[in-house]
């Protein structure tokens, strides 16, 4: 096991280029298996969770090559179609190959997926939608086993706007003869560039971004070349790690403008500002961070939803940057059971806050954290304990550094190149 070792107490600041959105990458790369046609993907960020996913599809027989940031895949050499069971334990991302393996070669087996231990994770609205489109499914030894039989188009109403079970769906979709109609769809930007990437093959889409996704499908999809958007929630946390110790910061490549949106929602509420020029995101240092509060001065509340509501991923970070804000806020996170446990590791550091339920915490500040070992418990949790280890007294080891490196590209260098004092030892 790999530990982070963080000398805290310097600002963190310069010119920061944000890699490709790790949520949209790994669907992308398991559509390759739609086509027998050459897929080329670049700004791939190289973490772990793309590289599990890279040797998962290389075990299926798609031939991989990767130069830096670019992969080209192509899936005509597809050997077989019942995956690795250790491989899909070590990343979230195999339950993506569900929708267009058994959609393209008429069957797939898949394992249990693995990923973060942020609670349960319900796969019930991406079985009940593709069988809806014909591709059913049996739970035997250990394994979902799905079989394609009367592959057709269909109105489907998901119970939850999943965003990978909106994924799944979407790219089985593409070769359903027929219309299918996704109703109460994910519109997450990760769901919009899979769908810019599958229209880019010949898929036949409207409605990305919205509620409502609408599908012709084609007989067959073609190659694509495709840039994958910058990852907005690597943005949001580098902007949280700039903020919370005084530094400034500039951001060289952003997303749309709506999701732009969504993050000065998030950090406004904690009195963040940012400027928009050329391009770029320009964030002055020395902010002087206040907790708004809601009219008659209640306490505000900072919870996540469906998009375009705060993504769950920016909660952690932003909750570290409540304990270096003036006034009481608080988080309700309603989609994961567990992802709030990370708070303890806070608690030790001495923010002040209070812990309600596994959903829901309140946290004052200021307060001046101080240096302590801790362990990082998911891949959100981990950034936001560096963050917190940034800004402390003292030194901090953060223990489970392999947590981090599933989300988000040599975080330690990155963060050496902006002012902070990080070494890895493992």
């Amino acid at each position: 096991m790999a530990r982070f070792i963080i000398r805290g107490g310097r600002k963190i600041g310069g010119v920061f280029q944000p890699l490709g959105n790790k949520n949209a990458v790994l669907p992308m790369l398991a559509a390759c298996v739609l086509t027998d046609a050459p897929l080329v993907l670049e700004n791939v960020p190289n973490i772990l969770d793309v590289e599990n996913m890279l040797l998962l599809l290389a075990d299926l027989g798609v031939a991989v090559a990767r130069r830096g940031h670019a992969v080209e895949l192509c899936a005509k050499g597809l050997a077989k179609t019942a995956l690795d069971r250790d491989l899909c334990a070590k990343v979230r991302g195999a339950i993506l190959l569900a929708g267009p393996l058994p959609a393209r070669r008429g069957g797939a087996t898949l394992f249990a997926p693995g990923g973060d231990v942020i609670g349960r994770r319900r796969l019930d609205t991406h079985f009940e939608g593709l069988d809806q489109l014909g591709i059913g499914m049996a739970w035997k030894r250990d394994a979902f086993h799905l079989r394609r039989g009367t592959f057709r188009g269909a109105e489907i109403l998901l119970d939850e706007a999943s965003v990978t079970a909106t994924e799944n769906i979407l790219m089985a979709a593409t070769l359903a003869p027929g219309r299918t109609v996704i109703t109460n769809a994910a519109g997450e930007p990760h769901v919009q560039d899979l769908g810019a990437l599958l229209k880019k093959m010949g898929a036949r889409i409207t409605g990305l971004g919205t509620n409502r996704i609408e599908i012709e499908g084609v007989q067959q999809l073609g190659g694509a070349k495709h840039r994958v958007g910058p990852d907005y929630i690597e943005i949001g946390s580098f902007l949280a790690a700039a903020v919370a110790t005084g530094g400034a910061l500039t951001v060289t490549e952003l997303p749309d403008a709506t999701t732009l949106k969504v993050m000065q929602r998030a950090f406004g509420r904690l009195g963040v500002e940012w400027k928009i020029a050329g391009g770029k995101l320009v964030l002055p240092a020395r902010q002087a961070l206040r907790v708004r509060k809601d009219l008659g001065g209640a306490i505000p509340k900072m919870e996540d939803g469906i998009w375009p509501a705060i993504p769950s991923d920016l909660l952690s970070v932003a909750l570290v940057l409540a304990t270096q804000t003036r006034g009481e806020v608080l988080f309700f996170e309603k989609l994961f059971e567990s992802r709030m446990y990370f708070v303890d590791r806070l608690l030790e550091m001495g923010a002040t806050l209070v812990q309600c339920d596994p959903h829901r915490v309140v946290v004052s500040g200021p307060v001046k954290l101080r240096a302590q070992l801790i362990t990082s418990p998911d891949i959100r949790a981990g950034m936001a304990l560096i963050i917190a280890a940034l800004c402390a007294k003292g030194t901090t080891i953060i223990e489970q550094a392999e947590m981090v490196d599933r989300g988000y590209e040599r975080i330690e260098a990155r963060l050496r190149a902006l002012g902070a004092d990080i070494s890895r030892e493992g």
